[in-house]
């Protein structure tokens, strides 16, 4: 597959690169999953990017994007990723319930909410997992109970992305007596509502990245569903397309760290052995495959397809992809490896410890590799159930 931009793409391309050049923060900005002040800092980049219509290219204009393409939204995603700019605090908003919201939305939902969110005066968690409820999401227990024009929400949340500073969750809930994929709903709730608590939870290296919700007779109103009531399985699915498919992680962010992972071995490689730089050689393979294989995606979405269960294999790839990658530059690094970036003997100007440490729970957020497997045997390959 060979890419060729028309006159228009490589006009848009230049559009992007000059305004990330004059815009993009000159130093990184404090951690959005330690503390509010770097939460609300990486809030201040989301208003920036809205101010330049930045703030997703893909949404229609009175709805605070550009009317552009799939294609064009990776030419602005590898720009971007050049540019070395802000991770997106409201990936969760932007990248799953906004698409999700534009297929089953209603248009008053919409001309409510995703303004605000490409403006980041909203930033959204996704609250789907629960303790007993991972990977298979039509074990969850937590329920809405109809009460005329309102939902009560009760149950547990876990494993919520964002949830410690975020201001909207969207979450799973099913119907009292309801069973599997039958009778659920997704209902979008403020986190800041009575009877909602969050308890924050602490990766490994302290950033408070995911939260506990607890929800003790949580009052919405039934306008807060989106899509049809007790379809939620449904939708949820069509999220999760995107989340294992297409838009929450980028393949600029992989063609980029293959870049900077070339760029280390050039540094190293007089003292490494042959097998280093075949892994190198593999990781930028894999990276440009990843991207190739999301211009097609894209393409076939452009022409009226859908994503289908081969999404499954994408975020097999990709999570994989991710933790080869970094654990190919620590071993270039070798003991100075384990060091962070703020230690006097760094030898990791790119923070390769922290990106290894980000891509360990690849392989089982959205969807368990392990379910995945069973996804593409089952509905790809025709395979009977185990």
């Amino acid at each position: 597959m060979k890419l060729e931009y028309t006159p228009e793409q490589r006009a848009f391309r230049l559009e992007v690169r000059e305004w990330m050049e004059a815009n993009v923060p000159s130093g990184p900005l404090p951690s959005f999953d330690l503390t509010q002040e770097g939460f609300e800092a990486h809030r201040e980049w989301e208003r920036k990017l809205n101010e330049g219509r930045w703030g997703m290219v893909t949404w229609p204009e009175e709805l605070g994007g550009r009317g552009l393409d799939l294609i064009r939204w990776l030419i602005f995603e590898e720009e971007y990723y050049r540019a070395g700019a802000p991770t997106r605090v409201n990936q969760n908003g932007i990248f799953l319930l906004g698409p999700t919201m534009m297929e089953f939305g209603t248009e008053e939902q919409k001309s409510r909410f995703l303004p605000r969110m490409a403006a980041g005066d909203d930033v959204w968690a996704q609250a789907w997992s629960e303790p007993g409820a991972g990977s298979d999401l039509a074990g969850v227990r937590s329920t809405c109970t109809r009460d005329g024009d309102e939902y009560v929400l009760n149950g547990q949340k876990i494993w919520s992305s964002r949830a410690t500073f975020a201001d909207w969750a969207f979450g799973l809930f099913r119907e009292p007596g309801s069973e599997r994929h039958k009778g659920m709903s997704l209902v979008l709730f403020p986190l800041d509502a009575p009877g909602v608590t969050r308890r924050p939870i602490a990766r490994m290296d302290g950033e408070l990245v995911f939260a506990e919700i607890f929800l003790d007779d949580v009052r919405v109103p039934v306008t807060n569903r989106l899509g049809e009531e007790g379809q939620g399985w449904h939708v949820c699915m069509a999220t999760a397309g995107f989340e294992r498919g297409l838009m929450l992680r980028s393949p600029a962010r992989y063609q980029q760290a293959a870049r900077k992972l070339i760029a280390l071995y050039e540094k190293h490689k007089d003292t490494l052995p042959a097998s280093i730089a075949e892994r190198v050689a593999k990781s930028w393979m894999d990276a440009d495959a990843y991207a190739l294989t999301i211009y097609a995606m894209a393409s076939r979405l452009a022409a009226g397809g859908t994503i289908g269960p081969e999404a499954s294999t994408n975020k097999i790839f990709w999570s994989e992809l991710d933790i080869a990658l970094h654990q190919t530059a620590l071993d270039i690094l070798g003991d100075r490896a384990e060091l962070t970036a703020l230690a006097p003997a760094a030898a990791d100007p790119d923070n390769w410890l922290d990106g290894y440490v980000f891509a360990l729970p690849g392989p089982i957020y959205a969807g368990s590799n392990e379910i995945q497997r069973n996804i593409i045997a089952e509905r790809m390959l025709g395979m009977p159930r185990a």
